[in-house]
């Protein structure tokens, strides 16, 4: 059951291959829509373009309106001077009192309306300034997301026809080489051989059938790394033959795409953008030591309808009596004014946050110059790789006619009897070695013609047409 259900499933992935090839650029089309990268690229795009109105937000007039409904129960004692006559002299003396008393509040309401406009706040001009520069760095970040999907694309697009190719020529060596088992059978059989050539013919193919095995595999592999990209499974990709154009880089100066790459290149230019947000973010601390000043506008009404209730007392001797009444008020207030707030000290707080924000933007232009080293590396080695790549695949192309005349040969020699069952197998080998290192070398050329781009920062969907171009059923 378990090799049943083996087989069944490489068949249900090299089932689809009669299908319609797909293109290059319906493979790219489909993953715009479906690759969780770049989703998530342009969904923190999004939410980074929010930092502008914000920062802007913040220098706009600020108004905040509260509203309070309660009910207190108050009680307790209170001490008060009072002036108290003297009847006799016409006199009068200050004597002083205790009172108990309780107080019901029933209700309490009070609202307030404030402007506030800010009039000096250095760190609220250097975050505007920062906002312009971080949305900068959104926008690069995710256009690099979008290079990178090309890339990505292209790469597991042509990984698959690699296997694809790997997979023909193994199961055309597996032919092959049952072929040469069978004559090699035949011929012992009438005793031109010795059995040790028939057991060479039959270990060769059994390593044949294991590479057959394992190619599907890789190929099964490799149409999963694309649908992991595009959501979907397809049943045949179109693939570039050997009549794929062989374009040296435009212009063949490594110095020019260097320089093209550190300018336009945009690791390089979000790792820039970085570096002078870190350090605007110095100036931004900075303002802890600054003043600020603002205007308010404030309006605000306390209304209070009370039951106070005072029990009674005693003043210079004399007993008062207690009394129950009203407590109400009304209190209205409108206000304007400028507040100055200077900062005098804050335990080392604002020096400390300097610093750290100094050591961040040296952070910040470290990564910056690594990324431009990396990026100079990959530009040398892309365009060093595709004009080697053009010599490579064109050294194997010549290298699979000159094993398919040696084969030839070689099987001529075995017809007449100079050449052994083994010089046969090991042409047939390198006959395959041959095709499946020419197929995988025009791949791996395209892929690092578009990574040249990539590094120099000028790929775009034009660049994928173009190779799609180069594609056939």
């Amino acid at each position: 059951m378990k090799t049943l259900t083996g087989a069944l499933a490489l068949s249900a992935v090299l089932w689809g291959q009669t299908a319609a090839a797909v293109s290059l650029v319906e493979v790219y089309e489909d993953a715009l829509g479906a690759d969780p990268t770049l989703r998530e690229a342009a969904a923190n795009r999004m939410a980074t373009l929010e930092s502008k109105p914000q920062a802007f937000a913040a220098l706009l007039p600020q108004v905040s309106g509260q509203y309070t409904y309660e009910r207190t129960w108050d009680s307790g004692s209170q001490t008060f001077t009072q002036l108290i006559p003297d009847p006799d002299t016409g006199n009068s003396t200050i004597g002083t009192g205790t009172t108990g008393f309780s107080q019901d509040t029933k209700p309490r309401k009070f609202w307030q309306l404030q402007l506030t406009q800010t009039l000096f706040r250095w760190d609220q001009w250097v975050a505007l300034k920062q906002a312009d520069k971080t949305v900068a760095q959104a926008e690069a970040e995710y256009r690099a997301a979008q290079q990178g999907l090309m890339i990505r694309v292209a790469q597991t697009y042509f990984d698959t026809l690699a296997a694809k190719a790997t997979l023909e020529a193994a199961e055309s060596a597996k032919r092959s080489i049952a072929r040469q088992l069978e004559q090699a059978e035949k011929r012992f059989e009438v005793g031109l051989i010795a059995i040790t050539d028939v057991q060479e013919a039959q270990a060769s193919y059994d390593s044949a059938v294991a590479g057959v095995i394992e190619a599907k595999r890789t190929l099964a592999t490799a149409f999963e790394f694309v649908r992991e990209i595009t959501g979907q499974y397809y049943g045949d990709l179109a693939d570039a033959g050997p009549d794929i154009p062989l374009i040296s880089p435009n212009p063949n100066d490594v110095e020019l795409w260097v320089q093209t790459a550190l300018e336009q290149n945009l690791n390089v230019e979000a790792s820039r953008l970085a570096a002078s947000i870190a350090r605007d973010e110095v100036s931004s601390r900075k303002a802890g030591h600054m003043p600020t000043v603002d205007f308010f506008a404030r309006r605000f009404n306390d209304d209070l309808d009370a039951d106070r209730s005072n029990k009674p007392s005693e003043i210079g001797g004399e007993l008062t009596e207690g009394f129950d009444g009203p407590a109400d008020s009304d209190f209205w207030r409108d206000a304007i004014g400028l507040q100055l707030n200077v900062p005098l000290y804050s335990g080392g707080a604002v020096r400390s946050q300097v610093k750290e924000a100094g050591y961040q933007h040296r952070a910040a232009t470290e990564r910056l110059e690594r990324s431009a080293r990396e990026t100079e590396r990959q530009v040398r080695d892309s365009f060093l790789s595709v004009n080697a790549e053009i010599s490579r695949v064109q050294a194997l192309a010549r290298s699979v006619e000159s094993n398919q005349t040696a084969l030839r040969a070689t099987e001529a020699g075995f017809e007449v009897g100079t050449r052994t069952t083994v010089d046969v197998l090991d042409s047939r080998r390198n006959l395959f070695e041959a095709e499946r290192d020419y197929a995988r070398s025009r791949y791996t050329y395209v892929v690092n013609a578009l990574l040249l781009k990539q590094a120099a920062g000028t790929l775009g969907e034009a660049d994928v047409r173009e190779v799609n171009g180069w594609l056939s059923e």
